[in-house]
């Protein structure tokens, strides 16, 4: 990940300035890929409006244009719409839910006054970028995808009163002569009913049901000519279909709380230089070595059965994670295609063969696997209770890497002993000198080598349900080791995901220093990295927000649940970081 450069942050600063002057609210503000009001990160109100993955070369828009279309959007949000009104009238089904929130948002965006043509120009790009990702994710080729993705051009189309896009035409052709029919009349009522919420809430559910309806009847079909029982999670099976598709409130109109952070009086005193009172019973380990081995089998059993019954498309996750890392090279021509450059060498065929068209040659642009991902995972005590899950998740997403030439490394950090252990007892026999810095005998865990497969890591990873390995952590340290270890490695573009629910805690430095000093290191060590751009570091917090330490994070909800769609999140969280 690049610096953050004087033009990134002048874009950030118009684009809370825009969103501050739109919705009247002067406590909004950008950081990374969402909007503030104050500490607290707004919901996003409708599925096109998740952060992107980076503009593909060639397209006209600039991420800044993207970003200032999807901030604008959120911020008419806050200012047209009625939010206790649109909870009220929403329908309860989860898929009908994400429809109702869409073709909202689009009213919202349709009555954007003619004054402000620059807004209307950043929601069009933005949209545009949107709908054109989607298109290329395949989208089309399944029958769901393809009705959702129908849905949302005729709906947008219709209230825009502009065109479809041409590249879409042939694709929604069918789906669309057989939905308008049915939802005609409440497709009319929206154009009409666009500057009342409540009278066009009537219309904008009654489709949100339609379609609700047509994709459970589309489920059970195919779960009688599978011979299986039809899914009792339709939104998980319709997001597999639709990946893009992604609503924070829909799923659950929680707000997660910001890490708590402030300013350490013990760092500043000491020139922001962070100092450890001893290292004597530090160590790196391998995780698997602190687990018997007949546990470890244990473990590993347990673990599979729990992948199994997920119903995770791995094969998909793979493409994601290949078009999101392995940026695609030049690498010579295909030839015999129907479009493109012509071929000379093929002309002739024009002769004995008038109605030849595979007379053209395109450029091959194939992603190169150059990149590894390192997951760092906080074992202090309060993430003992997300192991499992988190165990499942991470245990996916390297299979997943793997499938698609990714290297991947799994690492943990936590403590040998609780309380500072034999370090605070050397502390107490010397004297108890002030502000000692930190002060216990941390234990970096490797569960994943980078140089070994997952096939032959497997087991060793099982040891992340190891219980009494979670006790307290030092994130600053354990950043600095693992953004060194990454750049041991040769590959070019290196990624940290720091996985955590809680600032950083140990008892026995916070009560000898003060309670920020590992906080403020934290800080320290991620805006080095920053700066030497050569590492990307993300966070993603379990229940918690925590941008007062990454600025590219993502935060999930107490109840995490390894699905499609938190994998899909991860990887567009990847993806926006790709230098």
């Amino acid at each position: 990940m690049k610096p953050y450069s004087r033009a990134q942050q002048k874009a950030t600063e118009l684009c809370s300035a825009g969103a501050r002057a739109l919705s009247g609210e002067p406590g909004l503000h950008v950081r990374g890929d969402r909007l503030y009001r104050q500490h607290t990160p707004l919901p996003i109100p409708a599925v096109h409006l998740h952060p992107a993955p980076p503009v593909p070369s060639g397209d006209e828009a600039t991420p800044f244009m993207i970003k200032r279309g999807q901030m604008d959007a959120i911020a008419l949000h806050l200012r047209y719409s009625n939010r206790p009104l649109h909870r009220q009238l929403a329908p309860q089904p989860p898929v009908a839910r994400l429809i109702f929130d869409l073709l909202e948002q689009f009213r919202i965006e349709a009555i954007v006054p003619d004054h402000l043509p620059g807004v209307r120009t950043n929601l069009a790009r933005h949209f545009s970028h949107w709908a054109q990702l989607t298109f290329q994710s395949g989208l089309t080729e399944t029958q769901i995808g393809n009705l959702l993705y129908t849905l949302v051009l005729i709906t947008r189309s219709r209230l825009h009163t502009i065109p479809v896009p041409e590249y879409a035409e042939f694709a929604i052709e069918a789906t669309r002569a057989a939905i308008v029919p049915v939802i005609g009349t409440d497709l009319a009522g929206l154009k009409r009913q666009i500057h009342n919420q409540e009278k066009f809430a009537i219309h904008a559910c009654a489709i949100a049901d339609t379609i609700h309806a047509m994709i459970d009847a589309e489920l059970a079909q195919q779960a009688e000519n599978s011979d299986a029982s039809q899914p009792d999670n339709l939104l998980d099976k319709v997001l597999a279909a639709f990946p893009l598709l992604l609503s924070d409130e829909a799923l659950a109109d929680e707000t997660l709380s910001l890490a708590t952070s402030g300013e350490s009086k013990a760092f500043t005193q000491h020139h922001q230089r962070y100092h450890v009172y001893t290292r004597q019973y530090d160590e790196e380990v391998q995780a698997s070595s602190l687990v018997r081995d007949a546990l470890l089998v244990e473990f590993r059993e347990k673990l599979d059965e729990k992948i199994r019954n997920q119903g995770i498309n791995l094969r998909h996750l793979s493409r994601q994670l290949a078009a999101a890392l392995n940026p695609p090279q030049r690498n010579g021509w295909t030839f015999g295609e129907e479009e493109g450059r012509i071929d000379g060498r093929r002309l002739s065929q024009l002769i004995s063969s008038p109605s030849e068209r595979r007379l053209f040659c395109q450029e091959r642009y194939p992603p190169t696997a150059n990149a590894i991902v390192s997951f760092l995972i906080d074992c202090s005590g309060s993430m003992r209770d997300h192991s499992e899950k988190v165990a499942l998740m991470i245990d996916v997403m390297v299979r997943a890497l793997g499938m698609a030439g990714i290297s991947s490394e799994v690492l943990g950090f936590t403590t040998q002993a609780w309380n500072g252990g034999r370090a605070y007892s050397d502390w107490l026999r010397q004297g108890r000198p002030a502000y000692p810095g930190r002060l216990s005998e941390i234990r970096h865990l490797i569960f994943k080598p980078a140089e070994r497969h997952w096939r032959h890591a497997r087991k060793e990873m099982a040891a992340l349900l190891k219980a009494d390995l979670f006790k307290e952590g030092i994130d600053g340290e354990a950043v600095e080791w693992a953004c060194q270890r990454l750049r041991a490695r040769p590959e070019a573009r290196r990624f940290l995901l720091v996985l955590s629910d809680g600032c950083p805690m140990d008892t026995a430095t916070n009560l000898t220093n003060d309670k920020f000093y590992l906080d403020n290191h934290l800080k320290a060590v991620v805006e080095q990295q920053q700066r030497q751009g050569d590492v990307a570091v993300l966070g993603i917090g379990l229940g918690l927000d925590l941008s007062p330490y990454y600025r590219q994070n993502l935060a999930i909800g107490d109840s995490l649940e390894v699905n499609n769609r938190l994998l899909a999140d991860i990887v567009t969280l990847l993806a926006g970081a790709r230098r």
